[in-house]
């Protein structure tokens, strides 16, 4: 797999494909923001929704594409407030279900960090769902989780799911 960083001009033209992502992940349970059924208009309005942001570089999205087309994203959303400049939230890590098992996850998981080691963060935060597969990656991947909230965000079939939340400095 390949793991670029999509420039404003890039998103814009992978909108299409990012949705197809938003909408395989959703309809296979992940909570990841959306309930189910996503349909790709709604999945690709919401991605064009982050252009500005993309555009003005306070969000940096990288995708992973294979030999099936796109297989993963990443986001990171940088803080520009006088006051947590040090800090950065790693967002929408997905990952097509034909393509799990692979180390993908981790590979975008690190992509971020590391931009964001670069950009001078020094503070990562990232929220999931709580005993997910991505909880339990993030543990393995040197994050520490500093709480879970009760019932704080549906599943994709609308249950109430809690939510674990991570911290990880970086260097």
């Amino acid at each position: 797999m390949t793991i670029t960083p999509l420039t404003a001009e890039d998103f814009r033209s992978t909108t299409a494909d990012l949705a197809d992502l938003l909408v395989d992940v959703v309809t296979g349970g992940s909570s990841v923001g959306f309930l189910a059924p996503l349909d790709h208009a709604a999945a690709a309005a919401w991605w064009r929704s982050l252009e500005p942001a993309v555009a003005d570089g306070s969000r940096r999205v990288w995708i992973a594409r294979g030999p099936n087309g796109l297989a993963g994203t990443v986001g990171l959303a940088l803080d520009h407030r006088p006051n947590s400049r040090h800090r950065a939230e790693v967002v929408k890590l997905m990952v097509h279900r034909n393509a799990r098992g692979q180390g993908l996850g981790r590979a975008l998981l690190t992509t971020a960090e590391q931009a964001a080691a670069q950009a001078g963060s020094t503070l990562l935060l990232l929220d999931t769902e709580a005993e997910s597969t991505a909880d339990h990656m993030y543990r393995a991947s040197g994050w520490t989780h500093y709480g879970v909230v009760p019932e704080y965000a549906t599943d994709p079939a609308g249950a109430l799911r809690d939510g674990s939340f991570y911290y990880k400095r970086i260097a």
